[in-house]
């Protein structure tokens, strides 16, 4: 039996794709050894977000040669499809494919094994049109599974390689992503992430149909419990959207939106499409219609130009609205993007303190946001042991509003929906006591309601 070996480095969607190519490798009879072991097939999923993915996915590409020199060695990715060349320059790399064809892979080392030639499978994803159908009918991760439902995006902010690494905006079939959210259900998922590269875009490719419409559909499948949406832009938060989350019985109370700057001119260098006004207003719709909800939001912190007045609106807007946990990220230079030709490049020290303000920022408001549930009973999906104490019978999950609670359970409890009352709140992790775990009955008259 020929074994493979996978390395993912980067973002969900590519952890998702990494799960989809060991579908088609699991398919043609491969057995799957960790990354460390000998492997006749390294895949290496490469990611181009930052410079230093770029250098990451060379040091584990360079890893994957010096354990089995004889090994076929694959690379795919972001980072391959933007630099094809300067991988296929590693010796020892065989195989290059880039954010489609992926379906091709096997093919290539079939052909690579007879000809013992690499081959370089990057295409132009700039021409590519299709979303490419890949399915994971389940993951090696047993609690939440992510649900691709788009690629690619058309936004071209000023900081991002994204658009050249995944192409333009294309979304996956309805009918598709209905039968694997189906598939899912029936492996026992009860808690679904919709994904993508620029996941609220769905649909804006597709005739008479929409994320809205999406949703809705998502809403009759039978047994699901939680649909979250990965990431949704400002200006995807359409009052269509906000109307359907606020009818729907299982879209939770968490959204995660984007907002790289609090300040209208640092906005409008990094060609973002919306003003502060206007994320402001839908935030406050959105509170409206879902008391409670938590807002996760990402944050570049010196970006070209940002003065310290610029910073500060940025801070006095977080404060303001109260969202629950940022990502808060210093910016870094992407060689290829306008960004990073851009002149007043902010100092590194500068940069570091300010992400420090907004770190301690971050931790006060999710301290706050998650008090307000001290002494409330939530649902909450166990999904691994505390790793930190593994002999304290504590076992780590999420509440639908992101709420990450240490509660005592047993390993069948895991990916199931248990009832918990947040005894001690606090930040990363809240204290949870163990009520009792839902039946299947009460599942489904809960979200049927």
């Amino acid at each position: 039996m020929p074994t493979v070996a996978f390395h993912t480095l980067g973002c969900k969607v590519n952890h998702y794709e990494t799960e989809a190519i060991w579908q088609l490798f699991k398919q043609e009879g491969y057995e799957k050894v960790e990354y460390e072991q000998t492997s006749d097939v390294y895949v290496i999923n490469t990611c181009t977000v930052t410079n230093t993915g770029d250098k990451k996915s060379r040091q584990v590409i360079r890893r994957a040669i010096r354990k089995n020199p004889d090994a076929v060695i694959c690379v795919t990715g972001c980072y391959a499809q933007t630099s094809p060349a300067e991988i296929m320059a590693i010796p020892g790399v065989d195989i290059v494919v880039g954010t489609q064809d992926r379906t091709k892979m096997i093919g290539y080392i079939e052909q690579f094994k007879k000809e013992r030639e690499p081959i370089n499978g990057v295409g132009n994803i700039m021409k590519s049109r299709v979303y490419e159908e890949l399915d994971v009918p389940a993951f090696t991760d047993r609690t939440r599974a992510s649900l691709k439902i788009q690629e690619g995006c058309n936004n071209f902010c000023t900081f991002c390689i994204i658009p050249w690494a995944r192409g333009l905006m294309r979304s996956r079939d309805p009918k598709d992503v209905i039968k694997q959210a189906t598939q899912l259900v029936e492996a026992g998922y009860k808690e679904i992430v919709l994904t993508g590269i620029h996941t609220g875009g769905y649909g804006e490719d597709l005739k008479d149909y929409s994320l809205a419409r999406l949703l809705e559909d998502l809403e009759q499948v039978d047994g699901l419990k939680r649909i979250r949406i990965s990431s949704i832009e400002a200006s995807q938060l359409t009052d269509e959207v906000i109307e359907v989350i606020d009818r729907s019985e299982k879209v939770v109370r968490h959204l995660h939106i984007p907002l790289q700057s609090g300040s209208n001119t640092v906005l409008k260098r990094m060609r973002r499409k919306y003003t502060m006004e206007f994320f402001a207003e839908r935030l406050d719709r959105l509170k409206e219609v879902l008391p409670g909800l938590a807002v996760t939001s990402d944050v570049i912190v010196g970006f070209p130009g940002e003065t310290e007045e610029e910073f500060q609106e940025t801070f006095d807007f977080i404060a303001k609205h109260k969202f629950s946990e940022l990502h808060v990220f210093p910016y870094s230079k992407r060689t290829g993007t306008p960004a990073a030709r851009m002149d007043d490049q902010i100092d590194e020290e500068v940069k570091n303190e300010r992400v420090h303000r907004l770190i301690e920022l971050s931790n006060q408001l999710a301290k706050e946001y998650a008090s307000q549930f001290e002494g409330e009973v939530l649902e909450v999906i166990p999904e691994e042991r505390d790793k930190e104490n593994p002999e304290s019978g504590l076992y780590i999950g999420y509440t639908d509003n992101y709420l990450k609670v240490k509660v005592k359970a047993t390993d069948e409890m895991i990916g199931k929906i248990v009832k918990v009352k947040i005894a001690k709140a606090g930040y990363p992790y809240n204290e949870g006591e163990f009520v009792r775990v839902l039946d299947d009955a009460e599942i489904k008259q809960a979200v049927n309601g």
